[in-house]
């Protein structure tokens, strides 16, 4: 397992108002949702609105003149009006709910579609971890955004526009006094939240790194276990796990300022509005309910600024969280580069390779000049020590890499022109690592071609020697394999992914040392299944068992990224080099058993 090292902190968000322009074409496309919820959403703020004014005429009108009906009937009124302005907040929090999920599932699909355009090369490169958190906590992240923020901004929009109308239209000279203390809250939220943006940044990918290790972790209990590193595991995960705590608290304690210095500036203005309303009503320049009236619209004023600055402060988590959905959204798929676009039906199965040339860094040549021809039908043999470059041959038939110089063709069509799910769907493949999925064992071998019958699927599993072990099982094909056929043995795992390609019917097939995990009974099974499959198709089969392979058109023996011998397995034995080497070394260690 690969010690995951701390990761470094990456730069602020490069361009928030992009993120938030393209989180805004997700959300718009919920017009009839959104226009429902401002609609309300103006409504209820309206209707509370008017509270303060009906409290300040009660005053000077009513209780002052003690005027007791009418003072019953406006209080009916204000009620009211609370009671509406309370129904409509209740509605429309309810509808912006779906409004944010609707939203998130779309940005979720666009995310999980994007990641199975990405090349290979990306998936090498990037923790899967790290992808989860992202198609996980980062989403969730925009969604809490949205439903809990996104009403509570546009409520306080209104509420301060509206109760500014209203002061002024009260008291001109009130209005100026408190807005005095804007710009003082306007100075702190901007010093406050330039330092939470960086936190919540950093504290997303801390988790995500978290996430990245702890998926590692698990994937490979057993690695964990045999060499007992339980405990230095749990160490790694504290340190990680560390990193985590002080971004985290970092940020959550530097947002937790922003109420209380907010609150402190709120009550000075107030005091100060109730001082100077107190003397003016004193001096008869102005009413007792129009002060009444004129401090519960300076609280409605503040409150919503005071709001937004801690709204402004929470969404940092929903602006990094979005901005790392879009970092993976914005990476080049395999699509966008190189050639391609050209389809090909009725494959014979003529494999070129002339002089290929690739290299994964910019350091030594992974393959140097590699050059050779399948014939339709023919078995070609890959053998060599580790890192000669044999899975390499493949991940460029395959196009999950392209060559760096030189070319690959099949039936005369360089491949680099081909569009590659064309390319692909002519190949077929039975790798080491077997895969399964959490589903049924019919789903999983169907997954080689997704319109087969069920009747096709079990045809496919006999040709694969798979239908005697899968009917003495309780449920049969419908019997539901855990995450990666963990509930089977190895030999049984492989048979299901030759029943697969049978399915699939490629017209070249791909054998990644499909039988270096078994004993030598099930791999009697699973060389007949394999006989099957390669009848009448062009194969590549990386041997491990060189065993396996006697009755190949032609074994390629890779050293360093060359192609140092060829032959049938007759003719390199006669020539007593690198082949005859393996060999012997195989035979000799068989022999010693």
């Amino acid at each position: 397992m690969a010690k995951t090292q701390p990761a470094t902190r990456k730069p602020r968000a490069k361009n928030i108002g992009a993120t938030l322009l393209r989180t805004w074409g997700y959300l718009r496309r919920q017009r009839a949702g959104l226009f429902t919820v401002t609609a309300l959403t103006i409504l209820g703020s309206g209707l509370a609105l008017l509270g303060p004014y009906l409290i300040g005429v009660a005053i000077d009108e009513y209780i002052i003149p003690r005027d007791r009906s009418g003072l019953i009937g406006l209080c009916l009124l204000l009620l009211g009006c609370y009671l509406f302005s309370g129904v409509a907040s209740w509605v429309q929090s309810y509808m912006m709910a779906g409004v944010a999920q609707r939203t998130v599932w779309e940005m979720r699909q666009d995310l999980f579609r994007h990641l199975h355009k990405l090349p290979i090369s990306y998936f090498d490169k990037t923790s899967h971890g790290e992808l989860m958190s992202r198609t996980t906590n980062d989403v969730d992240n925009v969604a809490t955004t949205l439903s809990q923020n996104l009403t509570q901004i546009i409520t306080s929009i209104i509420m301060i526009v509206g109760s500014l109308i209203m002061m002024i239209a009260l008291n001109i000279w009130l209005t100026l006094i408190a807005l005095v203390t804007v710009p003082l809250v306007l100075y702190t939220t901007k010093q406050i939240t330039k330092r939470t943006q960086r936190l919540f940044k950093e504290q997303q990918q801390r988790l995500g790194e978290l996430n990245g290790f702890i998926e590692e972790t698990i994937s490979g209990q057993k690695v964990v276990k045999t060499f007992r590193r339980e405990a230095a595991s749990v160490d790694q995960l504290a340190v990680i796990n560390k990193q985590l705590r002080a971004a985290g608290t970092g940020a959550q304690q530097l947002s937790g300022m922003m109420g209380p210095s907010m609150n402190m500036i709120n009550h000075f203005s107030f005091i100060l509005l109730a001082a100077i309303g107190g003397w003016m009503v004193l001096k008869g320049w102005t009413m007792v309910g129009v002060i009444i009236s004129f401090l519960n619209y300076s609280k409605q004023f503040s409150r919503p600024i005071n709001d937004l600055a801690n709204q402004y402060n929470m969404i940092q988590s929903g602006i990094a969280g979005a901005e790392r959905v879009f970092e993976v959204m914005d990476s080049q798929t395999e699509y966008e580069s190189g050639r391609g676009g050209v389809q090909l039906s009725g494959v014979k199965g003529e494999v070129v390779f002339d002089k290929v040339t690739f290299r994964y860094t910019d350091d030594t040549p992974t393959l140097s000049g590699i050059s050779f021809t399948a014939e339709p039908g023919d078995m070609i043999a890959l053998v060599g020590p580790t890192g000669a470059g044999k899975t390499t041959i493949i991940n460029l038939l395959t196009r999950f890499y392209d060559v760096e110089a030189g070319s690959i063709t099949i039936d005369g069509l360089d491949i680099r022109d081909m569009e590659k799910d064309n390319l692909r769907s002519h190949l077929g493949m039975v790798l080491q690592d077997v895969y399964l999925f959490s589903d049924s064992i019919r789903e999983n071998i169907r997954f080689g071609r997704l319109d087969a019958t069920d009747e096709e699927v079990e045809a496919a599993a006999k040709l694969a020697n798979a239908d005697g072990f899968i009917r003495k099982l309780p449920e049969g094909y419908d019997a539901m394999l855990t995450a990666g056929g963990g509930n089977l043995s190895q030999g049984q795992r492989q048979l299901l992914t030759i029943a697969r390609a049978i399915l699939a019917d490629p017209a070249i097939l791909v054998l990644d040392e499909a039988t270096s995990s078994v004993d030598t009974r099930t791999e009697l099974h699973i060389q007949q299944a394999m006989g099957v499959l390669m009848k009448g198709r062009t194969s590549f089969v990386i041997a491990h068992r060189l065993s396996t392979i006697r009755e190949a058109s032609a074994i390629l023996v890779i050293h360093g990224g060359e192609i140092v011998e060829r032959g049938t397995h007759e003719e390199l034995l006669a020539r007593r080099g690198h082949y005859y080497d393996l060999y012997a070394n195989q035979f000799s260690q068989a022999s010693s058993l």
